[in-house]
């Protein structure tokens, strides 16, 4: 009986493999591996150090996405996050640099939606939550918010041609986002996005149709269509008369 008890009394130490790999994924967590300040470094070190502006920055940021989410539980969840982690770095690391800050975005937002494809994340989503980032952080520093906000839909048009996406569906929702940061700027910063983004970018047309708020014009004139007709038929009648 004594025996038991010491052998009870003890402890197996956990590897982390006992607790459902629960340790491997806080080190994968984006929140702890992706964040702006290292993105920032990162890219201005790069910079700095002469990569060209446009392979240095798709690669850096694609790399930090695909090694950060790779393996992780919720990958849809978490690669929103690590998007606006990612571009707001990038970003702010063009400015401090004095780089494109459109080109920046654009490569950046290319790399992330590259990204996603190569995780499983959904690439609309991605691209919506990465250009608010982008755009709200180009406000924050004082740069063109509708430059980079027509240089994100080029690099999300690039990305999902080169994947085979639906280069419209993508392009719209980054568009999407890009209005929302606007938006909340508001003033010129609203109105200059919406009209950048009001024609064609990327070789995509009407980038803000969706934008209707649930109540889109064509429903409206169907539900008067009735009585329209049945003011007709009364004209008609009194007509006759």
């Amino acid at each position: 009986m004594a025996a038991k008890k010491r052998t009870s009394g003890v402890r197996r130490r956990r590897s982390p493999r006992d607790t459902d790999g629960n340790a491997g994924r806080a080190a994968r967590s984006p929140r702890a591996a992706v964040s702006a300040s290292a993105v920032e470094r990162a890219i201005s070190s790069a910079l700095s150090g002469g990569e060209t502006l446009s392979v240095g920055v798709l690669k850096l940021v694609k790399g930090t996405l695909v090694s950060a989410l790779t393996g992780a539980r919720d990958v849809g969840g978490e690669i929103g996050s690590a998007a606006v982690s990612t571009l707001r770095g990038s970003i702010r690391a063009a400015e401090a640099i004095g780089a494109d800050l459109g080109a920046v975005a654009k490569h950046a937002i290319r790399g992330t939606v590259e990204a996603a494809e190569a995780i499983g994340g959904e690439l609309g989503g991605v691209a919506r939550s990465a250009t608010r980032s982008a755009v709200k952080t180009t406000a924050d520093v004082g740069g063109d918010v509708a430059l980079v906000s027509r240089r994100a839909v080029e690099g999300t048009a690039d990305a999902a041609r080169s994947l085979g996406a639906d280069v419209a569906s993508v392009a719209r929702s980054a568009a999407q986002g890009a209005v929302e940061a606007a938006d909340r700027i508001g003033g010129t910063a609203s109105r200059s996005v919406r009209s950048t983004l009001g024609g064609t970018v990327a070789g995509v047309r009407s980038l803000l149709q969706p934008a209707s708020n649930g109540r889109p014009p064509v429903r409206r004139a169907a539900a008067r269509a009735p009585r329209r007709r049945a003011a007709t038929k009364r004209r008609t009648r009194a007509a006759s008369e």
